[in-house]
């Protein structure tokens, strides 16, 4: 069974940053791409960040610019870099990894941006 676990939420100030990361045991030979994606309240997931194994990335129109992925192959950990919070960016992030035909998600870490 692949694991995915994300760590590095908390909370911080508007303006702040943090650096999330996702660990993942699935073999990275098998790995189409790792992504983060982000759920408030009341609201429906969305998709945040999201990188290729061929290095491609993706970001939402609301965090470019702000938010950075990177992966680490090594250690096939992703990370999310995000920088100048804001309280919208408010939510619990959850990493998805894509390996072949299955997504395998985390069990989210929440991150709370205060005004």
């Amino acid at each position: 069974q692949v694991q995915v676990g994300e760590s590095g939420g908390g909370l911080v100030q508007a303006g702040g940053s943090l650096r999330l990361s996702c660990a993942t045991s699935a073999r990275i030979g098998s790995i189409n791409v790792m992504g983060w994606y982000r759920q408030a309240p009341g609201k429906q997931r969305e998709l945040v960040a999201t990188m290729t194994s061929g290095g491609s990335t993706n970001y939402a129109d609301s965090v470019k610019g702000r938010f950075t992925i990177s992966r680490d192959n090594a250690k096939n950990t992703v990370y999310l870099q995000m920088n100048s919070l804001k309280p919208e960016d408010t939510a619990v992030y959850y990493c998805k990894v894509g390996a072949r035909i299955y997504d395998y998600w985390g069990q989210g870490t929440q991150v709370t941006v205060s005004s």
